[in-house]
């Protein structure tokens, strides 16, 4: 199943980043963009993990992940359907068998779209020879009367069996951690007679919590929003079971009545006659599919109160702006590769984000007499050691994504470019807190500029503010929406006042006009201040996908 899985996202690529922008619209849509992620990639998992990693990325609200997941319990039964009609009603091994054989070869294709796939083909073909191995490995329950008694030691207590196999479910699922897969084998158990419908129906319910868990541990290291989200997901499906479970028998004999219909078996599914079983596994994924349907329908216009429930139990505690760390991220790597670099292009925005910061910090270092320059100077070395750490995790996240995968040509490149990016932003800080200590050593030796040369420095920090600025924007943007040129102009003009003064440093120097030691601190902070353009530079020019050396030569002789 997972081969089969991410096989599918592979070839899904970027269309399922555009799938997944219908999230954004309202609350239905929100479930049809469930229901389709889930459909493409056929793990419900997979797209409530997302969806968390999407809040916690900041491209989601709470809320409108609430739709997305809502239609992702939908679409998992999709799963059961092709179990149930291929793995049972019809002798698919052969099939499978020589699927593998075709498409084996082109796993080794160096066209990425034939190697999706064929990974796709061969996932599918595995699954269902995996299915017969497990049927055939399945003991006879007639033949292991043992077996029979085991079971019946559960089975005996009415209604209070039904509440130990959903824990059972449940188990099952977070042991597996797929609930598709613990579908499969429930499946597996109802045809071969190892279990009775009404049994196999309170494991999937069991199953429907247990699935839930994965997007919970991969919250547990996200933002509030993300905790949120998958918060939620629990309690939905929490309160499905609760109520199912309180009318399961009557919903147990409209599904048989059902089956008996469009089948024509009079045999019924809740009785334990043999006949009964291959109609028992269609019947489980009726049951499977009108359970989560039915929850949406029931829960939809409730969706609004549960939301501020889960808010109730899960508050803001607030956090400090400066407590910077991994937020988009956190949730692991993605299948999908495209989805897996649009997150760590959060990261890089953030990274952007300190640098702002940085160079407020500095400034207010340079012009505020009032400031309180022992905190300033922590707040500093804390920026630049966020930033440290920054480089290290998202060069290390952008490696794990080429190792899970095979890459195509454009976005290894665009992952090599944001190598770049991050090592330029992580020197651009370095050089912050360069000019941090020069200032504060200033500060020491009580030496002082001119007005005229602190003017000069202070045009020049609102030219460089102007760089990072865009600089910022540029980051968020995709590559062929960078506008180059506007930056290799604000670029020029770092350079050129640069240029200026420091013609007007050495005339000040040679004037007597401050010391040596003011004199030696100016022109240090001047060159460094114009080395972080060049870095900026650098990064637009990664931004877009592009170095453009000659374009760079090309502005500065305008």
């Amino acid at each position: 199943m997972k081969i089969f899985s991410e096989g599918l996202q592979n070839i899904a690529g970027s269309r399922l980043k555009g799938i997944l922008s219908g999230m954004t619209r309202n609350r239905f849509t929100g479930v049809l963009t469930g229901f389709g992620t889930t459909a493409i990639t056929q793990s419900s998992t997979t797209t409530t993990v997302m969806a968390v990693s999407f809040v916690n990325a900041g491209l989601l609200t709470f809320v409108e992940s609430t739709g997305v997941i809502m239609g992702a319990n939908i679409g998992t039964t999709i799963t059961a359907w092709i179990v149930a009609l291929f793995g049972f009603k019809m002798k698919i091994t052969p099939i499978a068998i020589a699927m593998i054989g075709i498409f084996f070869a082109f796993l080794f294709s160096k066209n990425s779209r034939w190697r999706n796939i064929a990974e796709t083909m061969v996932g599918f073909g595995i699954l269902f020879i995996g299915l017969e191995f497990i049927k055939n490995g399945v003991p006879d329950i007639r033949s292991n009367p043992e077996i029979l008694a085991f079971l019946d030691m559960f089975t005996g207590y009415g209604y209070f069996s039904l509440v130990l196999f959903v824990i059972i479910g449940t188990v099952l699922t977070l042991l597996m951690q797929s609930s598709s897969a613990a579908t499969a084998v429930t499946l597996v158990m109802l045809f071969e007679g190892w279990i009775s419908f009404p049994i196999a129906a309170a494991m999937v319910l069991g199953e429907n919590i247990g699935t839930t868990v994965t997007a919970n541990l991969a919250a547990m290291v996200g933002n509030v929003h993300a905790k949120r989200a998958a918060r939620f997901h629990f309690l939905f499906n929490i309160i499905g079971v609760i109520w199912m479970m309180a009318s399961i028998y009557f919903v147990l004999d409209a599904i048989d009545w059902a089956v008996q219909t469009f089948t024509n078996n009079p045999i019924s599914v809740l009785s334990d006659d043999p006949g009964a079983r291959s109609n028992a596994t269609l019947a489980l994924s009726l049951f499977h599919t009108s359970f989560n349907v039915l929850n949406v329908i029931i829960l939809f216009a409730f969706v609004p109160q549960l939301v501020r429930l889960v808010e109730y139990l899960q508050p803001d505690s607030g956090s400090d702006e400066d407590n910077f760390h991994l937020r988009y991220i956190s949730a692991g790597v993605m299948t999908s590769p495209n989805l897996s670099i649009e997150q760590a292009q959060k990261e890089i925005q953030q990274f952007a984000d300190v640098l702002e910061k940085m160079h407020d910090s500095v400034n207010e270092l340079l012009f505020d007499p009032k400031a309180a320059r022992e905190k300033l100077m922590e707040r500093i070395q804390k920026y630049e050691q966020a930033t440290d750490q920054f480089e290290i995790e998202i060069s290390d996240y952008l490696v794990s994504i080429s190792e899970r995968t095979h890459l195509e040509h454009d976005l290894t490149e665009r992952m090599r470019f944001m190598q770049t990016m991050i090592n330029d932003m992580e020197r651009i800080a370095d050089i912050y807190f360069q000019i941090s200590k020069l200032l504060e050593r200033m500060h020491e030796t009580k030496s002082a500029w001119p007005e005229v040369a602190t003017a000069e420095i202070e045009r020049m920090m609102i030219a460089v503010r102007d760089v990072i600025t865009n600089m910022h924007l540029n980051v968020a943007m995709d590559p062929q929406e960078v506008d180059l040129d506007h930056a290799i102009v604000l670029e020029n003009e770092v350079d050129k006042l640069r240029d200026e003064y420091r013609g007007n440093h050495y005339v000040r120097l040679e004037n007597g006009d401050y010391s040596p030691r003011a004199g030696v601190t100016f022109i240090d902070v001047l060159n460094r201040l114009e080395r972080i353009a060049d870095h900026v530079l650098n990064v637009n020019e990664s931004a877009a996908g592009r170095r453009l050396k000659a374009m760079r030569i090309l502005g500065q002789n305008r």
